[in-house]
């Protein structure tokens, strides 16, 4: 466990005033926990170590990652709720850069916290198991009773010697399946898909597009790696310390009257984007919005994001960044913005990228009235993930879809546990695939308990962590969303005025008495109906989609109300060679009724085949899911079969010559008689 950036522990020279709650990190979470504590009556400052408030939210990323709405309360949901008032409450959870950060700075001054904007600190000052002052970097001492660690590297907890980790676990730390190295198989995709127009701009193509879509090479003439490409190897599922890429979430738009050309960059390196050049060579006909993600915001401008094998993010890029010294974070923030201004050039501007493609690339631009002091960039680098504490309880996979509840709860989660690259590296036959971006897993909406908000008791009682809060990698990828870090800053803004009139340590607090002011204060504890279908509720023996033998890869899904949270489906693609298989085994030789469950949707394929295998041989079934099931709303029938002990049933569900989405939730077993 390192220190972080500086020496964590200091001494300091002239003292500002003393403040009852010290939030560093003016993001999202942080303004929200300061505006929660300074409504409670607390004297309140927020230190900012970069000239902006806001964080991802004013930072570009404005297309909100929500997961279930109707987990979000309390003074997040009022925050959004607030943004969208010019647009006359359209545009909820997608508001401007501009309207977001004014937002923040409007509840930031009513609320009376102090805010001190481009204050880095030097380290921090301790007396025993408290957290007695932040020291800055021109030596002034300021002085807080409580903490509050909002930024998104974790450094105040870093510097104040609390156990964190980052990084990926092993599989067998936490038993998490997704854990660990994790390679990825090709994920073909077709030139029509490529062609697209994405859903978000009112196409008929899919809406995201994953992983390495065609077998590209790794390397040049010379037989070198191209840039972004690693031999790394690794055996699937153990430790390692990389972390998932950071990108720039660039705001921009078509509107003639707003449009900035995107900009050279003075770092410009056309090398840099041979693989990009090898993408589109294998589907010259791609189009902007499918290499990158467009997802609309009001006033009519876009998000862009990452999608795919080559893109935004910068796969390896972070190398270096959570313990770097301000220099080397500032390098390593400089070379995003280059790769992806660069990017930006290289699709508008060079010959070897097709003239429609280039003609589109240039459609788009920045947004003239976003980002002024910055070039119309964003201000931020969206660091996806960074330190996670190690703290009173360890949130992991299971924590988001199975063991849900929490008798502490203080905020909820729901979006899905969703990775982007971690890095691309060559196979042992010389391709391109992508690794750590396993396919998206459905979250169940989750209760997150206070425990994991808080040190360990022997390591600091005054310092609550809501942004890297304590939880696994794969945990992680699901709370990483602004709203769930936001909901945590309310409950750290108000357990940190609590603890104070106590006098307690943050880990004493009564958490009941702390339930009911967030619930007063229109926070989502839980919700009704979140553990979903149960494969319990069902006659005989039913085996989910987890208990399945899929054969390529297929797309994890909480469309609907899938059994035990979620489904799987075929995206659509790689027909014939995507199957998934099911056996179900007997301890009493007889007939049984077979059943296939799945989530029907007007996209689902009308001709699934589906083979059954028995004691009485073989039997072959077509199911058309655009039906909804007719039995108990998640099931059809396959017919009645006999089984043995010896000989049990196998459903297989293929894909070959299917006219849509072959969906697979479940399958049922129910004796005949």
């Amino acid at each position: 466990m390192g220190c972080g950036l500086l020496a964590g522990v200091v001494s300091a020279a002239a003292v500002e005033p003393r403040y009852d709650v010290v939030v560093y990190g003016a993001t999202p979470a942080g303004i929200v926990a300061a505006v929660a504590a300074a409504r409670e009556g607390a004297r309140v400052a927020v230190v900012e170590p970069s000239p902006w408030i806001g964080g991802m939210v004013a930072g570009g990323l404005t297309r909100t990652d929500t997961g279930k709405v109707e987990t979000i309360g309390g003074i997040t949901r009022e925050f959004f709720a607030r943004a969208a008032e010019r647009y006359g409450g359209r545009h909820l959870w997608f508001a401007e850069p501009h309207a977001n950060r004014e937002t923040f700075e409007a509840m930031l001054r009513e609320s009376g916290a102090t805010v001190l904007r481009d204050q880095s600190v030097r380290g921090v000052r301790r007396e025993g198991l408290r957290l007695a002052s932040l020291v800055l970097a021109d030596g002034r001492s300021l002085d807080g009773r409580q903490f509050i660690d909002a930024s998104y590297e974790g450094d105040l907890m870093a510097w104040a010697g609390v156990a964190h980790t980052w990084g990926r676990e092993g599989r067998a730390q936490y038993g998490e399946p997704l854990a660990g190295f994790f390679p990825m198989e090709l994920r073909p995709q077709s030139a029509e898909v490529m062609a697209s127009v994405c859903s978000c701009l009112g196409g008929q193509g899919p809406h995201y597009v994953h992983g390495t879509p065609a077998a590209i090479s790794a390397r040049d003439a010379r037989g070198r790696l191209i840039f972004g490409v690693t031999d790394s190897q690794a055996e699937p599922g153990s430790a390692d310390r990389r972390l998932q890429a950071y990108n720039f979430r660039v705001v921009v738009t078509r509107r003639p009257e707003l449009r900035v050309p995107f900009p050279r960059p003075r770092n410009y390196e056309p090398a840099r984007y041979e693989l990009l050049r090898r993408l589109i060579a294998a589907y010259p006909q791609v189009r902007f919005g499918r290499l990158f993600h467009l997802g609309e915001v009001a006033a009519g401008k876009y998000d862009l994001n990452a999608q795919g094998l080559c893109s935004s993010d910068l796969p390896g890029g972070n190398v270096g960044y959570i313990e770097g010294d301000p220099a080397t974070r500032a390098r390593i923030r400089q070379e995003h913005l280059d790769y992806l201004q660069g990017m930006l050039w290289y699709l508008g501007h060079e010959p070897e990228v097709p003239a429609a493609l280039r003609e589109e690339t240039n459609s788009w631009g920045l947004c003239r009235d976003e980002f002024e002091d910055h070039g119309h960039f964003p201000t931020a680098l969206y660091v996806r993930e960074a330190r996670r504490m190690l703290g009173e309880y360890v949130m992991v996979q299971a924590d988001c879809q199975t063991e849900i509840t929490k008798p502490d709860t203080v905020a909820m989660g729901s979006f899905v546990i969703d990775c982007h690259i971690v890095q691309r590296r060559v196979t042992p036959e010389g391709w391109v695939r992508d690794e750590g971006s396993f396919p998206d897993a459905p979250a169940r909406p989750y209760q997150i308990p206070y425990r994991s908000l808080t040190p360990q008791r022997q390591e600091m009682e005054n310092l609550l962590v809501p942004v890297c809060l304590s939880a696994s990698h794969v945990a992680y990828c699901s709370l990483r969303m602004e709203p769930v870090y936001m909901a945590l800053g309310h409950a750290a803004g108000l357990a940190a005025v609590q603890a104070l009139r106590a006098d307690q340590p943050v880990q004493a607090i009564d958490v009941g008495e702390l339930q009911a002011k967030l619930r007063a204060q229109r926070a989502v504890l839980e919700l009704a109906g979140a553990a979903g279908v149960s494969a319990r509720k069902f006659k005989g023996a039913v085996l989910d989609d987890a208990q399945g033998e899929f054969v390529g890869v297929w797309t994890a899904s909480g469309y609907g109300q899938p059994i035990e949270g979620g489904s799987r489906h075929d995206a659509n693609t790689d027909k014939g060679r995507k199957s998934a298989r099911f056996v179900i085994p007997v301890a009493v030789a007889g007939d049984y009724i077979v059943r296939l469950a799945y989530v029907a949707a007007p996209n689902r394929a009308t001709n699934v085949p589906v083979v059954i295998a028995h004691a009485g041989g073989r039997t072959e079934r077509q199911v058309n899911q655009r039906l909804v099931p007719a039995i108990d709303g998640h099931f059809a029938e396959l017919g009645t079969f006999p089984a043995t002990p010896k000989a049990p049933v196998v459903v297989t569900i293929e894909t070959s010559g299917t006219d849509g989405f072959v969906s697979v939730d479940a399958v049922q077993l129910v004796p005949a008689r």
